[in-house]
């Protein structure tokens, strides 16, 4: 059973399209710099608050995280931000090249991320939980959606598509990346107690995007449960907000990468290597080589694309971890030939999100790596099938594009 429930959203008036920036963390200081620009709105100001304060000043010192409250606060005074006044189910659908995604935008309970109702497929690192543990409960309020998918479920769907169909729109605007956003409220309330219901009959959630927003909010809940020893369980506090998508909807990109050398090899002992997990051929057609299928890979060296197939028999085919294309080529090439034993921590290896293209890795090749290699898509069924069965998926397994904007709802906690 998926427990999901209507909020009252922090939201902008009509700002929408200033307001919106691209989650706290693909983007490092200064590119979140760059990114604000002149714009007083931008919510990189509340979720990077850091960019407002001399560069002295460390990214998790506790001042940047009470200025990241004033700036949320100060918004809201001015006018910028407005609450609903009633709890709401809100849509967000994002159209990337002529593709939609649409999702329901809701609170999700702490307890269900807990229990693993809310299905994991990653590991989280401490330093990054505590950073939006603090961001959180500085600001009172979930400042961005956790990305969760589930099996489509038909009357779901129907419903959410005719609200959009019939419905004005809270806002609709293309950002700087041509990704078109809208929006629309749910305000009706025998809709909004039927979805919850539907979402009753849902088994369970699955975090696509958002990990450590997600623990962080968990924790955050069990934090100020403490604080109140005789909560009743229907405080904020004791959910997130998430924007729920259908797994029909969603859409995985590449996620490739670039190694720096050949771990002392010469270039005809590391073919020879290559070779004996995976059949090798030169690829001779124009422009880079993009997998056509699961267990295919390109490689990049030397400025020639070859095409990789992994041997039947290097991988385990019924393991829902070991059949991963991520996790054979980790551990038929990267680990055995090329050394890298952790890939979270070796320096000698990059991750290229496949927004960028493939030239991209031919770039890198070029600058400062040796050899790259081209993923076919991670599947949504592969990321469930992992977390069904209590895995963690490698890392940089998947990218999903397009990526959902922050600040255009916000969960207060109180």
């Amino acid at each position: 059973m998926a427990i999901v429930k209507p909020f009252k959203a922090l939201r902008p008036a009509g700002q929408e399209q200033s307001v919106a920036s691209l989650p706290y963390d693909v983007m490092n200081r200064e590119e979140a710099k760059v990114m604000a620009g002149h714009n007083p709105n931008s919510f990189l100001h509340v979720v990077r608050a850091e960019i407002d304060l001399p560069d002295t000043v460390g990214a998790y010192d506790d001042s940047v995280y009470q200025k990241g409250r004033e700036k949320l606060d100060a918004m809201q005074a001015e006018g910028i931000f407005s609450q609903d006044e009633k709890p709401c189910f809100y849509i967000y659908q994002q159209v990337m090249h002529g593709r939609a995604q649409t999702g329901l935008v809701a609170c999700c309970s702490i307890d269900e991320y807990l229990n693993n109702t809310i299905k994991k497929h990653e590991f989280t690192r401490e330093a990054k939980e505590i950073d939006r543990i603090k961001h959180f409960d500085a600001c009172d309020a979930n400042t961005a959606p956790i990305f969760l998918t589930y099996r489509s479920q038909a009357e779901v769907n129907d419903i959410i598509s005719d609200w959009t169909d019939s419905k004005a729109v809270l806002f609709d605007f293309v950002s700087d990346d041509g990704i078109e956003h809208r929006g629309w409220k749910i305000d009706d309330d025998a809709l909004v107690t039927r979805l919850d219901d539907l979402f009753r009959d849902v088994d369970y959630l699955y975090i696509a995007d958002g990990h450590h927003r997600s623990a962080s909010a968990a924790k955050v809940g069990l934090k100020r449960r403490e604080a109140k020893p005789t909560f009743t369980g229907d405080e904020e506090f004791n959910r997130f907000m998430a924007v729920i998508f259908p797994d029909r909807d969603l859409f995985v990109m590449d996620y490739n990468r670039v190694v720096k050398d050949l771990n002392q090899h010469s270039t005809d002992e590391f073919l020879q290597l290559v070779g004996k997990n995976f059949d090798v051929q030169m690829y001779n057609q124009e422009g880079p080589y993009h997998p056509e299928a699961k267990h295919f890979f390109g490689m990049f060296l030397d400025g020639q694309w070859y095409v990789l197939k992994a041997k039947e028999g290097t991988y385990d085919v019924a393991h829902p971890v070991k059949s991963l294309d991520s996790a054979i080529l980790q551990d038929n090439l990267l680990n055995p030939v090329l050394g890298i034993g952790d890939p979270r921590t070796d320096d000698r290896i990059d991750f290229i999100g496949g927004i960028r293209g493939l030239g991209e890795l031919e770039r890198r090749v070029a600058n400062d790596m040796k050899v790259a290699f081209s993923m076919y898509p991670t599947s949504i069924e592969d990321l469930m099938a992992v977390a069904d069965a209590g895995e963690v998926m490698p890392p940089k397994s998947t990218w999903f594009e397009p990526k959902l904007r922050s600040g255009l709802f916000v969960h207060k906690l109180s």
